[in-house]
């Protein structure tokens, strides 16, 4: 019988987020460094990139279903 470490699967699925996320965050600091450059609002890339930063908590107390429908969402 095979069975799947839940707590593994969380942390595979984090590591899925990071790897997405990581040039979605790149682009938005450049953008940042722009608009801080130029003087405009940087409110909403400053809440775009936490949102991507809270990302991984959406792993947390999922069952392995739940989690593989994450990673799926990401592609």
């Amino acid at each position: 019988m095979i069975t799947v470490n839940n707590t593994k699967a969380t942390e595979i699925t984090k590591k899925a987020i990071r790897v997405y996320r990581k040039p979605l965050l790149e682009a938005l600091d450049i953008d940042s460094m722009r608009a801080t450059e130029n003087g405009e609002d940087t409110k909403e890339i400053v809440a775009s990139k936490q949102k991507l930063r809270n990302m991984t908590n959406t792993a947390d107390g999922k069952s392995v279903a739940e989690l593989k429908a994450i990673v799926e969402g990401l592609v």
